[in-house]
């Protein structure tokens, strides 16, 4: 492979001398459950409390049916056989001893969360009857004296005569007196005084927003199953579009989501308000899970290393190589060895815009909405407009090749072959202004990133030094590499770089510790990107390297597991790359820039069912 002089990966050795050798499925529509509450009183209740006094005084036989068969509102299991049952209990004359109830009643074997089991005079079964606790109640206010009636409606007005707090402490006093099986009788009679249905309860006194605020804090499993509690429940989450804002707020929090929905339409239904017309919930409701099964299916295609790939022969006139590059939706600006930046427009993969100036290669570059900047193997640094692409700015300060740029919120630090760092202020396009100098480094200084906290710069002379960005003092050097530093990237405390020594390396900026080593590439390793699941490495050998970051920072992990996929399609030295969720863009010295989508992936021709290239609309009927 040819040398490429331009190509500035510079090593400094023992003597300070610059080396820089080369070396060449369709989304499933899920019902939605209509959660109801049955009404019928024969379903909900045993018995009346208020039977007919004829019955009671003429011994009539009153059949009591416990049928708890489940209903749509019932969360009765019905792998419990004392829920079938029928009982038929005699309610008999004034006259007879009211002991011939109690007969039947078992209070040896109560079940104090069912109440006490009935005996039959035939055909007693303790493990299939029981009582529920309208008849308990019943049974308990039959066994209770005259005298006692007198005496606790007596105490009952004392009672009444207290304070709050008063009333407290004495029921607490006639607790602690209670038996362990007591305290269960009376929890039995809290229970259902203490579990009440607050999101039912709140539409009814006009507070449907509350009761839709409560449930907007619920993950979509927690939000499926409170669909199905009672149809007021399911009104809730319907009426208030809660699926719907669901969605908007993974969107607004997780990029993968806010991808998904530009790329597969259903994003223009979404943060609108709710007016007559508006899409239903149901309709969001369906989406949840195509929208998972999308994730799923990038993360599979990430993980088997499935792609659609597309490429850009640049063509260049004279010297080839594509050095640098950025991208977003709608197009790719890449530098060039030609000493020309090109715009590619992302649909037509056609080149819409050639800027010329330099006069020397392309070495590096960023762009925002506002300008493109780019550095230069001819020792500048040029400013130019996003949209005419007039050159707007020239910035003359290194002596020798800028080899690296990065801006951000006003800051841009450029760094060069010359061994030096440059931090610079933006006060617009055309007034930048130098801040400070940054030296330390005994050779060419190749790559920077920065954040509010910290500058970190990498050197041919094998180490990685960290500064203030605030004052621009020297904070501490990373030393581990044994070759030059080509690349690098800076995010919260994570910092990782690429070395001719053909390693990765992963660090605390806090600590300066080497937290893994990643092995793999055999030439050296030119570019690398991570976000937070994945890193991307770029290397001489040709090769794109795909490696698991969370198991990377996990000391237990095998070293042969962290390396998920290697991608081979370039045929010279990969340069440059920068991906996303959804995909690779790289360059390389073979002229060409590739783009691995792992999005719209074709499927083989007996699964062209089950492409994932769909759309959403929401058609009204």
């Amino acid at each position: 492979m040819d040398s490429d002089p331009d190509d500035c990966i510079f090593e400094g050795d023992e003597n300070e001398e610059v080396i820089g050798q080369q070396r060449m499925d369709s989304p499933q529509h899920m019902e939605i459950a209509n959660g109801s509450n049955n009404d019928d009183s024969s379903n909900d209740e045993v018995m009346d409390d208020n039977l007919p006094a004829a019955m009671m005084m003429q011994g009539v036989p009153v059949s009591i049916g416990i049928d708890n068969h489940p209903t749509a509102s019932s969360n009765v299991s019905n792998s419990n056989p004392m829920q079938h049952q029928s009982v038929t209990l005699s309610i008999l004359p004034a006259s007879h001893n009211i002991q011939s109830l109690q007969d039947r009643i078992d209070v040896r074997n109560t079940n104090l969360d069912s109440g006490p089991i009935l005996t039959n005079d035939t055909n007693y079964n303790p493990a299939q009857t029981v009582l529920s606790p309208r008849l308990r109640k019943l049974s308990q206010q039959l066994s209770l004296s005259e005298n006692y009636k007198n005496e606790r409606d007596s105490c009952t007005k004392h009672f009444d005569t207290w304070s709050e707090q008063e009333q407290v402490d004495f029921v607490e006093h006639l607790i602690l007196r209670m038996c362990h099986y007591q305290h269960g009788q009376i929890n039995c009679f809290l229970k259902p005084m203490l579990q009440r249905d607050f999101i039912s309860a709140l539409p009814a006194r006009g507070l449907s927003h509350v009761a839709e605020n409560i449930l907007t804090y619920l993950d979509a499993k927690s939000l499926g199953a409170a669909e199905l509690v009672c149809r007021e429940w399911y009104r809730v989450v319907q009426d208030g579009h809660l699926w719907k804002r669901l969605i908007e707020r993974m969107v607004s929090t997780h990029s993968l989501w806010k991808g998904l929905s530009e790329r597969m339409g259903w994003g223009q239904h979404l943060f609108k308000g709710k007016p007559e017309n508006s899409v239903p919930d149901s309709f969001f409701r369906s989406l949840y899970p195509s929208i998972i099964s999308d994730i799923e299916k990038i993360e599979s295609n990430w993980r088997c290393g499935r792609h659609d790939l597309k490429r850009i022969m640049c063509r260049s006139d004279n010297s080839k190589g594509v050095y640098c590059l950025q991208y977003d939706d709608d197009k790719i600006v890449s530098g060039l060895r030609d000493n020309t930046i090109k715009l590619w427009d992302r649909r037509t993969l056609e080149n819409t815009k050639v800027l010329t100036g330099h006069t020397g290669s392309v070495l590096c570059l960023q762009y925002d909405e506002r300008v493109i900047i780019t550095g230069s193997s001819d020792s500048t640094v040029r400013v130019w407009d996003v949209n005419s692409g007039d050159l707007v700015n020239t910035l003359v300060h290194h002596c020798e090749a800028v080899l690296h740029l990065r801006f951000d919120n006003g800051l841009m630090v450029t760094c060069s072959k010359d061994r030096s760092i440059a931090v610079w202020d933006m006060v617009s396009a055309k007034e930048i202004n130098m801040r400070r100098v940054l030296v330390g480094h005994r050779a060419a200084v190749n790559v920077v990133d920065f954040d509010d906290k910290y500058i970190v710069s990498a050197s041919g002379d094998r180490t990685i030094k960290v500064w203030n960005t605030l004052t621009c003092e020297f904070v501490r050097t990373l030393n581990g590499h044994r070759r030059g530093i080509a690349c690098l990237q800076y995010r919260d405390r994570l910092v990782v770089s690429g070395s001719s020594d053909n390693t990765i390396r992963l660090w605390d900026i806090e600590f300066g510790a080497c937290l893994r080593i990643l092995e793999g590439h055999e030439e050296l390793v030119r570019c690398i990107r991570f976000d937070n699941k994945r890193i991307v490495s770029g290397a001489y050998d040709g090769k794109i390297k795909v490696w698991d970051l969370q198991a990377a920072l996990d000391p237990r992990s095998p070293s042969s597991t962290l390396c998920l996929r290697t991608l081979v399609e370039h045929t010279g030295r990969v340069f440059r790359l920068q991906f996303d969720e959804f995909q690779i863009v790289s360059s390389s010295h073979d002229d060409s820039i590739l783009i691995w989508d792992f999005l719209d992936v074709p499927q083989a021709p007996t699964e062209a069912t089950k492409s994932p290239n769909r759309t959403y609309t929401y058609v009204q009927r």
